[in-house]
């Protein structure tokens, strides 16, 4: 299990864009990308283009829905600490049939980096479309996260957005 914990320091967690692109890169965290290597453009008709090593792409840009916050998580080598009840005792977490979980899983921290507003999903030579796996999954996860956390039992409730 995980807990995420916003960035501790005074300024929050810097903005960012995600690019999602058509390529496998064996990297993955920030890099000092220059100019000369990837420089996406708006063009007259609003259109993202940019060029990565020498091929053309065209970017769709996909909105955070209102209500939900795009972050970027950080693995720490730190956990949550046991809950204890008076006597310092850890406390038993039993379902209805006084089933324990005895050896529970310690609760990992995932540290917030950067938040965002947008993605934007690269395609070669084409703006992806609607059904494209990377822009169809963002409004199927919001649906899942909806339904998830509905509250009534017509599935149709409020949704909880992440927030502090």
């Amino acid at each position: 299990m995980h807990a995420l914990q916003p960035k501790q320091s005074s300024h929050g967690a810097d903005k960012c864009t995600p690019n999602i692109l058509p390529c496998r890169i064996n990297h993955n965290g920030p890099v000092n990308a220059s100019k000369r290597y990837w420089a996406p453009a708006l063009d007259a008709e609003g259109k993202n283009t940019a060029y990565f090593r020498g091929r053309e792409l065209h970017g769709r840009t996909v909105k955070v829905p209102e209500g939900y916050q795009g972050v970027v998580l950080s693995a720490t080598d730190r956990t949550l600490p046991q809950k204890n009840d008076t006597h310092g005792r850890a406390i038993d977490s039993r379902d209805e049939e006084g089933e324990g979980d005895e050896d529970a899983e310690p609760v990992k921290v995932l540290e917030e980096t950067a938040s965002f507003d947008e993605v934007v999903v690269w395609g070669h030579e084409a703006v992806p479309e609607s059904d494209d796996p990377y822009v169809r999954g963002v409004e199927e996860w919001v649906a899942f996260a909806e339904a998830m956390h509905s509250t009534g039992g017509d599935g149709g409730g409020e949704a909880r957005a992440h927030g502090p």
